[in-house]
């Protein structure tokens, strides 16, 4: 089993990654970016929704939001969050590897470092091709991971997270000739410790918009931050955002004069 299909470790690291901290600052950030300026109604495919920490806001500025996720408990937790926030959100238990829906979707997202899970490059691949396929001709895919680049400023240095009751140590380190990351958790609570091993693949700017190249997108444009900072060395994050190019337009028949 991979480390994604693990449904304890969603569990007992949630409060971590999903915190009501990181839920407000997300809110705030999906108000306030022109990344996500979208119009009423707007079919959005939140690819890897985890507990809809995107999707509820993107719901309540009136897209049409679509969550997909492996994970049965978090998508537990984006009910529950959908409801408490008044918000419908299509929830669908599906694995990015293998979901598409033709043509449905307007915008579709992939964010919070959630792509690049598989082990081998054509996979990864294939996950931009599903989406490709899930929109419409002239939709917009956007994916959102700590670049190669970004990791490169801070890599080496354990981070410490607080909770109520336990404390989390982070440590990332660099595999295969800057290819992968592997971020170690252990977490601590009274005499009691749980380990876990999370991998994915370390992009760098010029290979994320190669793969989006390679997938069939066009129009691709790489961002430092969702605030459409270009990606250099303040960049906070790896954005990339390409478009599946709109249907050639239609040729009429016409009948020449010695036409039949």
């Amino acid at each position: 089993m991979h480390w994604y299909e693990d449904d304890d470790f969603w569990v007992d690291f949630a409060d971590v990654m999903f915190s009501d901290r990181r839920r407000a600052e997300i809110a705030r950030l999906v108000g306030g970016s022109p990344l996500f300026d979208h119009p009423p109604g707007t079919r959005v495919l939140d690819l890897a929704c985890g507990p809809a920490l995107y999707a509820v806001p993107l719901a309540r500025a009136g897209c049409r939001v679509t969550g997909v996720d492996l994970s049965a408990p978090m998508l537990e937790r984006a009910r529950a969050a959908c409801d408490a926030a008044g918000v419908d959100v299509r929830l669908v238990r599906g694995d990015m590897l293998t979901h598409v829906e033709p043509e449905r979707y307007d915008e579709a997202i992939n964010v919070f470092t959630s792509f690049g899970y598989f082990d081998h490059r054509e996979d990864n691949l294939t996950v931009l091709r599903n989406a490709w396929a899930s929109l419409r001709p002239g939709g917009r895919m956007l994916v959102d991971v700590m670049g190669k680049e970004v990791v490169a400023g801070w890599i080496g240095r354990p981070q410490v997270v607080e909770l109520p009751d336990a404390y989390v140590i982070q440590r990332d380190t660099v595999l295969d000739e800057w290819t992968r990351l592997r971020t170690d958790w252990t977490m601590v609570r009274g005499e009691h410790a749980r380990e876990v091993s999370i991998t994915s693949h370390l992009y760098g700017a010029s290979e994320l918009r190669a793969l989006f190249d390679e997938a069939g997108f066009v129009d691709v444009e790489v961002y430092g931050d969702f605030d459409c900072s270009p990606y250099g060395q303040r960049a906070r994050r790896l954005i990339v955002r390409g478009t599946r190019p709109p249907n050639p337009p239609t040729r009429a028949v016409t009948e020449g004069a010695g036409g039949a």
